[in-house]
């Protein structure tokens, strides 16, 4: 019986110290790297799978140690960026007594540079995403506040219009500016569908299996 009254005073012990709100700021420290690992490794996980399997080669092995490295990697910057953020964000607010804006940009700005400032491909992948979605947004705000009149239009045909014809073109003539996996998720749509040899690689496969196998 021991065993069981030992993890019940335990998770009794436990339980009361989440309560206590001068533990709170420290607290949603920890739950907030914890949400950062749980959440980047939901997100990176399916996002490798399907994008090693469709274009990267090499052994069954290999390919998984990939899934697990790029997982791993986003799972980790996310947790210690979320980590860096909550506590520079509640070090700030004790320091001042107050909450402010400024407490949010700065404490996101150090998180990001010391998180999300190395050059590599998943970071890439992270930040060119809420570029597009930061610019959204600003251009919302700057609709909000006034300092650009509400559009009579939908701009998003415009929009969409611009991207995809700079996309392509930069596809087209300048494909080493863009971002690897983009370079293969274009190559597959847009340059092996002019190459085919018979019924095998035209419906069933992208290349001939010998090719695919090499």
């Amino acid at each position: 019986m021991a065993g069981p009254d030992l993890i019940r005073t335990l998770l009794y012990t436990v339980n009361n110290l989440l309560q206590q709100e001068k533990y709170k700021a420290a607290l949603a420290v920890l739950k907030g790297f914890r949400n950062g690992a749980v959440y980047g490794a939901k997100i990176r996980a399916p996002h490798a799978l399907v994008m090693t399997f469709l274009f990267r080669s090499g052994s069954l092995k290999d390919k998984f140690k990939a899934i697990l490295k790029a997982t791993y990697t986003h799972s980790r910057n996310l947790a210690c960026f979320v980590f860096t953020y909550k506590g520079l964000q509640a070090l700030q607010q004790k320091l001042q007594g107050k909450s402010l804006q400024s407490h949010s940009f700065l404490a996101a700005c150090v998180g990001g540079w010391l998180v999300f400032g190395d050059n590599n491909n998943i970071n890439s992948q992270i930040n060119m995403y809420l570029l597009s979605r930061i610019l959204f947004a600003l251009s919302r705000l700057a609709v909000e506040k006034g300092f650009i009149p509400q559009p009579k239009h939908d701009p998003f045909p415009l929009f969409a219009t611009l991207v995809w014809g700079i996309v392509l073109w930069l596809f087209e003539y300048y494909p080493h500016t863009l971002q690897p996996s983009l370079q293969s998720s274009m190559n597959y749509l847009y340059h092996d569908s002019n190459v085919w040899h018979d019924i095998s690689d035209f419906l069933v496969y992208n290349k001939p299996r010998t090719a695919a196998q090499n």
